[in-house]
Order: C-alpha cells, then sequence, then structure tokens
C-alpha cells in the first residue's frame, strides 16, 4: 500500500511510554489574531468561562486519549492513507456557538466555513482508517469547530446571547489547511501544552 511520508519528531516522544494525544488542523497566525479578538469581546461579558489559551486553538478532527507510543507510526500511517484522497481543505472561522445549547453551554466555539463538506469527509476517512486499527470509533456527528472557552458553572443565557449577538457576523480570512497534525498533549498547571508528534500532507488522489 502507498503512502505519503510525514514529518517526524522522534525525541518528542523516544521517552515516554504513553500520551495523551488528538489529531487536529492548524490554524495560520491571522486567524489566531482574528479568533483572539473574538475572545476578548466575550471574555468583556464575564461570563462563568475558563478561556482558551488562543494560541493553542486548533481544528480537532479526533481526540485519541492515552495511547502507547509505540502507537504513535501505526496512526500515522493511518493519517497518510486518510490524507491521500483529501486536497488541502478551504476554510475560515466563522461565527458561534455553544454545545449543548446557549441555555446549557458547556462549551463556547466558533464554526467553520468554506469548503465544510470536504473537511467532514476528511474526518470520516481518518475516522475509518482509525477504527480500522483498533481505535474506538467516536459516536457522536463531527460538527467542525473552534472551542474558545469550558463553562466553569451555570452561564447566564442572557448575558450568553447578548455575547453571541456581537459575533454573529464574524468571519476570519480564508485560510488552507493542506497537513493533518498528530499533537501530544501535556496537562500543566498553567494549561495544555501541545506538540507536534507527526504531520501528514493532504494530497490529492491521481489515478
Amino acid at each position: 500500500m502507498k503512502r505519503s511520508t510525514w514529518d517526524q519528531d522522534s525525541s518528542a516522544v523516544e521517552t515516554m511510554k504513553r500520551i495523551r494525544a488528538f489529531i487536529a488542523l492548524k490554524l495560520p497566525e491571522p486567524v489566531i489574531a482574528a479568533i483572539r479578538h473574538v475572545q476578548e469581546q466575550l471574555a468583556e461579558h464575564r461570563l462563568n468561562v475558563r478561556w482558551v489559551k488562543v494560541e493553542s486553538i486548533h481544528l480537532t478532527l479526533k481526540f485519541l486519549g492515552d495511547i502507547d507510543t509505540a502507537r504513535v507510526d501505526d496512526v500515522a500511517a493511518a493519517l497518510s492513507d486518510a490524507a491521500v484522497r483529501t486536497a488541502p481543505l478551504h476554510l475560515s472561522a466563522k461565527g458561534g456557538g455553544a454545545f449543548p445549547s446557549v441555555k446549557r453551554a458547556r462549551v463556547i466555539w466558533i464554526g467553520v466555513a468554506g469548503q465544510v463538506p470536504a473537511l467532514a469527509e476528511l474526518q470520516r476517512a481518518v475516522e475509518n482508517k482509525l477504527t480500522a486499527i483498533g481505535f474506538p470509533r467516536e459516536r457522536r456527528r463531527f460538527t467542525g469547530h473552534l472551542t474558545l472557552g469550558r463553562s466553569k458553572g451555570a452561564i447566564d443565557a442572557g448575558r450568553l446571547l447578548a455575547a453571541m449577538d456581537e459575533i454573529r457576523s464574524f468571519e476570519s480570512e480564508p485560510f488552507i489547511a493542506d497537513r493533518v497534525i498528530l499533537f501530544r498533549s501535556e496537562l500543566q498547571p498553567t494549561g495544555a501544552v501541545y506538540t507536534e508528534l507527526r504531520k501528514v500532507a493532504l494530497t490529492p488522489h491521481k489515478a
């Protein structure tokens, strides 16, 4: 089976036995800057939210949980098999919302616009390839989003609605996502620290 190549940072995994990992698309700095402005707008409403570090925001395709470092290459190979059938994606960050709803908000997010159907196809391909090598399938329907913050308790729905109204027309400049990245996540007192372990290029399949 032909597989595309991936970048490797062996020093990042050689000293670890198990790691917390996830698969995501990285955002360019101009988009991060735009999201930072949105997050600052929302924070002015004094919502009961723990805000995510803006520089840590990614477009997550699948959370793997704790995995053996011996499986990193297997995951990278699965990503290569999925990515070889997908062209780089033209996307933007747009709008916002809350999961599961504004009245019972636990996660505050910014949405994704552009080639959303192709993004969903890529996520399904990643899911299928990882299921084939033993990773549990995600039961929840995939919805592309960028997590801005998580509730610290009950959030006033009226205040949240007013905050959401302010960013309803938000849309970042378009960007191209051309790499699927396997990240290691390390939880520290100051927040999660993410390290890129493997990067796989999105390359459309050619007959």
